[in-house]
């Protein structure tokens, strides 16, 4: 099944999402279709994304939206369940972990506001399933006001990612600083408004050459 080719013939609920990230979804979503995983979307809209990660995700999937609108439990059906909150609200966060267990994605296209994207990754992420995860899009609005945030404004997600940064490509040197985030951090992806982190057990880097060197005639 082609991702992109199934959102262009969507004849279910709307949806509305960027072209660029299509290729982005295919590249890390491909591992999790067929399997009994459990995805998280914060932010149901108008139903149609929960309805193409069912169709894409596959038979065994199950799809979790969360929402602060009343009417998106109207987009409930079978693989598909929705639960009412607020993305920033860590003890009904730890509700929805209590009953559907550790997520195995979450995707946030939630409120956009700064705070919320913060406050959702950094409760959610370490209650991902231990190769989980975590997307982050219409990161743009980090950068409006409107939005809490600013070019380089302090406190926003791409600022917390920032941040992060070190602790991914650092890891286990001395002079940076240990990070309960990145120590569980196999990789980070930037995109074009979207940013993937990969959850994974992280080793000790050890330098190995390999071939035979030959000796001067």
């Amino acid at each position: 099944m082609n991702l992109w080719g199934d959102f262009l013939q969507n004849q279910g609920r709307p949806t509305n999402k960027w072209n660029l990230y299509f290729p982005a979804y295919e590249r890390h979503l491909a591992r999790f279709r067929n399997l009994p995983v459990t995805m998280v979307e914060i932010g149901c809209g108008r139903g149609g994304s929960l309805q193409m990660w069912k169709r894409y995700l596959g038979p065994y999937a199950r799809i979790v939206g969360i929402d602060i609108e009343q009417h998106a439990k109207d987009y409930e059906e079978d693989q598909i369940s929705v639960r009412i909150g607020d993305q920033s609200d860590t003890r009904f966060l730890q509700s929805v972990v209590d009953e559907f267990s550790a997520p195995d994605i979450v995707l946030d296209d939630g409120s956009h506001m700064a705070s919320h994207m913060v406050a959702s990754f950094e409760f959610l992420y370490p209650h991902l399933s231990p190769t989980g995860l975590y997307m982050v899009e219409d990161l743009h609005a980090n950068y409006s006001h409107q939005f809490e945030g600013g070019y380089r404004e302090p406190g926003t997600f791409v600022e917390l990612c920032k941040n992060l940064v070190d602790g991914v490509v650092g890891f286990g040197l001395k002079k940076v600083p240990r990070n309960p985030i990145t120590d569980m951090t196999l990789s980070m992806h930037i995109y074009d408004k979207l940013i993937v982190f990969e959850r994974g057990r992280r080793e000790s880097a050890v330098s190995i050459r390999t071939g035979a060197i030959k000796s001067a005639d």
